[in-house]
């Protein structure tokens, strides 16, 4: 089964600001929760461009290290790009981040694709991961927010 995740954010900021930061692959590891150690391995020496491969490794789980591998495979200058799990802990990972210019800022916009392996052990444990991505992006949505502030839109 294919799961989706939708998340709206809006930025009191400008649409070169908000690539700036997005597109820059360093910046993960600033809205990542700090318990995934999340760190780049490779990749990440500059901005966002198709074909790019970032090499990461990740906690999801207390003691369980995992190397992942994204590419970035479609990019519209100031618009969106997709990233796409290579190698990882997801059968399928699949997303696209979107930014639409607002009165007042910009319109974040993540939507995501996901599926987990291991047929039925993998619907099992659905709804932890479900939890803890659902918490992934709420600590974003705050360290954005903390970051650059809020718009309400």
């Amino acid at each position: 089964m294919i799961h989706r995740i939708h998340k709206q954010q809006g930025l009191p900021i400008s649409i070169d600001e908000g690539w700036a930061f997005l597109s820059d692959p360093n910046n993960l590891s600033v809205i990542t929760p700090d318990h995934m150690q999340f760190k780049i391995l490779n990749g990440a020496e500059s901005n966002m461009y198709p074909g790019q491969i970032i090499e990461y490794t990740v906690c999801p789980f207390p003691k369980v290290k995992m190397k992942w591998v994204t590419e970035i495979t479609h990019v519209k200058d100031r618009e969106y790009f997709v990233d796409e799990q290579r190698f990882g802990p997801y059968a399928l990972w699949h997303h696209k981040h979107f930014l639409k210019p607002t009165r007042g800022g910009i319109i974040m916009e993540d939507l995501i694709h996901y599926k987990l392996p291991y047929g039925f052990l993998g619907n099992i444990i659905q709804p932890m991961v479900a939890r803890q991505l659902k918490d992934i992006f709420n600590y974003r949505e705050n360290k954005l927010k903390s970051l650059f502030g809020e718009l309400k839109y």
